[in-house]
């Protein structure tokens, strides 16, 4: 029920926030009556500035180093404290939400924020879905403060902002930063710590249903196609980003979805065309002077966003959850040009690809990072959201594959004739859409052959696409070069797996020279 003191309102539905954000002069409307908002100098996720506060428990159940940074509780609960007295004389919103679609493993959070246009991203994203009582005396709290900007060294932070998650007493606190996409991350990254303990592999994928129940799940980094093509008028919706993967299926940890703008258009991605309505939020999109919005203006960022509950999807499976998948898709934007554009894993190869994490960084989510289109390596297709160390999901990865069967596939949606600074081109969303088609119809592991030093199969046959396509050496005119390419990208693969501690087959099942 809405409650309205002084300066607290408390669970505002949807349209009250939008209206209050457009009132207030947070954002402006589209001529479609969208919100449209700008974050300021962070456009997209800050690393630098996330933390973990590390304490007996954690001090041995995280993967510190990199975007792990370890920080003392003294300073979240100092830093809390400033921000209840700042939020004490401004108006601000209350939401009481879920992340997790389970009824078994999702977990009440009460959303604080500064923002009314923040409140409804949580709406947007989260599950609004009432709290039982129990619900009271085990919540997350999670409290953004845009307006509170903080003084690097002093606060004992990094810069004017900070995003910092206590495991043990349930609290995210962002401070200083006006970017809505560290709300729904530091959720994803706190459930990405607790679900393993209960036998539940998070992950960073999306997962469709077809006609016949059949589900199929999408990893992947921004930028490779999670979105675009889970989002398939073919099949239902169950999530863009954010599942877990328990003993009776999947489950969506979200409410909604969180899809890229960049060069969007209505012939390849209706689904998300179609969502962007009223009750929408766009960041940093560049609208026309008719109010139009120019998804090809990346003048601003190229990591141009829109929010939008899963309601505004036609499609969908309304209860977002689903049967153990059929098909693993793992998505790879492969700049060599020497990935297949569909290879079929075994479970072995499935450890090592998903430790591995390759693609590259296209229109990065992260600050920093420039706009060159460059290879990574990123461990379960999002190291920056799972704390705890690779082969805690891996073995759950590999758990839940020998249980199902599921077959599990590497998907190049990178490019071919060539590399990305050779003259290659980048496949078509229409061919990757068409692959992902014959994936989820069934392939059949006869008409495969073995890819040299890869070691993968590969299809020799695959309904609705071209049997030139399917072998990545075909397309280039000259092999010679296709395999001096290969052995780069070899390289690269064994350089960046020295590090993990792994069985022999694990590590035997990945590329040789």
């Amino acid at each position: 029920m809405q409650q309205v003191t002084a300066h607290c309102h408390v669970d505002c539905d949807r349209t009250t926030l939008l209206n209050y954000s457009f009132k207030h002069h947070e954002g402006v409307h589209s001529a479609e009556g969208v919100l449209t908002v700008e974050t300021g100098t962070r456009t997209g996720r800050s690393p630098q500035d996330r933390f973990i506060v590390q304490d007996e428990l954690t001090r041995h159940t995280i993967d510190w180093g990199g975007t792990n940074q370890p920080i003392d509780r003294s300073v979240l609960t100092q830093l809390w404290a400033r921000a209840l007295s700042y939020l004490e004389e401004r108006t601000h919103f209350i939401n009481h939400l879920r992340v997790g679609a389970s009824g078994q493993y999702g977990v009440p959070v009460k959303v604080t924020a500064e923002y009314a246009w923040h409140a409804a991203f949580a709406l947007n994203m989260f599950i609004d879905s009432p709290w039982v009582q129990a619900d009271h005396d085990q919540h997350w709290s999670l409290m953004s403060v845009p307006g509170l900007t903080l003084s690097g060294a002093q606060d004992g932070v990094n810069s004017d902002g900070v995003v910092i998650l206590d495991c043990v007493e349930r609290r995210i606190l962002i401070c200083g930063i006006r970017y809505a996409g560290e709300m729904k991350k530091a959720m994803f990254t706190a459930l990405n710590y607790h679900l393993p303990d209960q036998q539940v592999l998070p992950m960073h994928c999306a997962a469709n249903v077809g006609e016949d129940g059949s589900s199929a799940l999408f990893f992947g980094l921004s930028g490779t196609g999670k979105t675009t093509l889970s989002s398939d008028p073919a099949r239902q919706l169950v999530g863009d980003d954010e599942h877990g993967w328990s003993d009776s299926g999947v489950f969506n940890f979200e409410g909604g979805c969180y899809a890229k703008c960049i060069n969007l258009s209505q012939a390849n991605e209706p689904v998300i065309w179609d969502a962007i309505r009223p009750g929408a939020i766009m960041e940093n999109v560049i609208l026309d002077s008719n109010g139009y919005p120019d998804f090809t203006d990346v003048s601003k960022t190229q990591n141009t966003r829109v929010s939008y509950p899963l309601f505004h999807v036609k499609r969908r499976v309304l209860e977002s959850q689903a049967a153990p998948p059929n098909a693993v898709i793992f998505l790879a934007c492969d700049l060599y040009g020497v990935l297949p554009p569909v290879s079929l894993l075994s479970i072995e190869q499935a450890a090592y690809y998903f430790l591995s994490g390759y693609t590259a960084l296209v229109g990065s989510t992260e600050m920093g990072q420039s706009a060159e289109i460059k290879p990574t390596f990123s461990t379960c297709f999002g190291a920056p959201f799972f704390s705890r160390p690779p082969q805690v999901y891996a073995d759950l990865l590999m758990q839940r594959l020998n249980e199902t069967q599921a077959q599990v596939f590497l998907v190049n949606t990178g490019w071919h004739c060539g590399g990305y600074a050779s003259g290659g081109q980048r496949y078509s969303i229409t061919t990757t859409r068409a692959i992902i088609h014959a994936i989820t119809a069934g392939v059949d592991v006869a008409q495969t052959q073995v890819f040299p030093k890869f070691n993968f199969k590969i299809p020799s046959l695959l309904k609705g696409v071209e049997s030139a396509l399917l072998d990545p050496r075909r397309q280039w005119s000259d092999e010679s070069a296709y395999w001096a390419s290969a052995h780069s990208l070899i390289e690269a693969f064994q350089s960046n797996f020295k590090r993990f501690s792994v069985s022999d087959a694990i590590i035997k099942s990945g590329p040789t020279q």
